[in-house]
């Protein structure tokens, strides 16, 4: 792979569509709340929103990979907010039509869009630099990403000027309209941007060219199945991606079911990723490596997530959710590396397997909101001790396998 000195004015527009990929995943956490006020529904009902959304990640990952193949990275971003800006043209159908089968409609284009512009600038940023300070590069992307989750609610709570309680579904007519011509805008900036045309091994895809190995680990396989610690690591993807969207999606809903005043708890996870993509700027690789920050991370969010489930004080059982957070922050910016890992040719298939792995999301939200409704919101929260206690398998050994091979 050639490498990149010079990556700055490209990792500020990449952080940008980050920013872009947050603020619209951050929807759900504004309206889960809304929908189960103003349609009478279940947690578990409102949490098939999140579901809508992630569940395209394992449809369209693949998909997305060909895309890019043949129209580029800059195209494959532009089209990604052209369908964006469709799904927020369906949301506001939905909430015309008071209908939950549309909003988990405008849901499922939403995450489609996401999909593939995830499938693009994920990747991108991976291959932009070195392989050893992937991680580095992804904990900028990751405070872009993360400050946008509350930056939703506020944005929305500002320009109809009511709290979530108050908030009817005509009432989202405008700010979704806003929504529109911002993503139409960030297409035309996709498309302009002179974002670099980078190559990772195997990204042309040429199984007779040697100079595409990344690694003799590569050598002679025929299948990207052939890559246990790439399987592992998209297990742990799919598991991280669940546990991270509860964290970030719920304290809102949480606090509300406590009884607790405002609006805004959606700060609460999103200032403990921020503080932790903080941490992995400063410290990987130059001072951890990017398992070690993994592992670490892995404790931190077993003691938050334990701390948040059995604190019996309503108050700082939410702000526990600080730690969960504050654990998740640098796991994605860690797996992506560790699971590309020497993948050579078989690097572009190895991205659109974690892309489909994203749709995690989709499963463990689902699953709390079924625990919620069976026991209560706070006993939720065990769903994500198991999860956390195999990415930190990953972190130990997991992603070892490689190199025992």
């Amino acid at each position: 792979m050639e490498q990149k000195s010079n990556y700055l004015f490209p990792l500020v527009i990449i952080g940008l569509f980050f920013f872009s990929i947050g603020f619209a995943l951050g929807i759900n956490s504004y309206l889960m709340p809304v929908l189960e006020e103003s349609m009478h529904i279940s947690g578990a009902a409102s949490s098939l929103l999140l579901a809508a959304t992630f569940v395209p990640f394992l449809l369209f990952g693949i998909p997305a990979t060909h895309c890019i193949k043949a129209i580029g990275y800059k195209r494959t971003m532009a089209l990604s907010f052209v369908i964006f800006a469709a799904a927020f043209g369906l949301f506001i159908l939905a909430a015309k039509q008071n209908s939950l089968t549309w909003f988990l409609i405008a849901s499922f284009v939403s995450g489609a869009a996401n999909a593939v512009l995830q499938a693009s600038v994920n990747p991108y940023v991976t291959i932009l630099g070195p392989m050893d300070s992937a991680a580095r590069r992804i904990s900028c992307m990751g405070i872009s990403n993360k400050l946008a989750w509350p930056v939703t609610t506020l944005f929305i709570t500002l320009v109809i000027g009511k709290g979530i309680g108050e908030t009817q579904l005509s009432d989202l007519y405008v700010p979704f309209a806003i929504i529109i011509g911002i993503f139409l805008l960030l297409g035309v900036i996709a498309l302009m941007a002179p974002l670099p045309d980078v190559k990772a091994a195997g990204e042309d895809d040429s199984e007779g060219n040697d100079e595409v190995e990344a690694s003799s680990y590569a050598d002679g396989k025929t299948s990207i199945l052939q890559f246990p610690h790439l399987l592992l690591g998209c297990l742990a993807l799919f598991l991280y991606v669940g546990v991270e969207t509860i964290s970030l999606a719920t304290a809102t809903g949480y606090a509300k079911s406590l009884g607790l005043d405002g609006d805004n708890y959606g700060f609460i996870p999103s200032v403990g990723m921020i503080v932790g993509y903080i941490c992995g700027v400063i410290f990987i690789p130059r001072y951890l490596s990017q398992a070690a920050a993994m592992r670490i991370c892995a404790i931190v969010a077993l003691v938050g997530s334990v701390a948040v489930a059995v604190v019996p004080n309503p108050v700082i059982s939410v702000y526990c959710i600080f730690l969960m957070a504050l654990g998740c922050s640098l796991m994605w910016p860690a797996l992506w590396p560790l699971a590309m890992a020497d993948l050579g040719k078989f690097t572009k298939s190895g991205a659109s397997l974690l892309t489909m792995a994203i749709a995690g999301g989709a499963v463990m939200p689902w699953l709390r909101g079924v625990v919620q409704d069976a026991t209560s919101f706070q006993t939720s929260y065990w769903v994500s001790v198991p999860c956390f206690l195999f990415i930190l398998y990953y972190g130990l050994s997991g992603y070892k396998i490689r190199k025992k091979s």
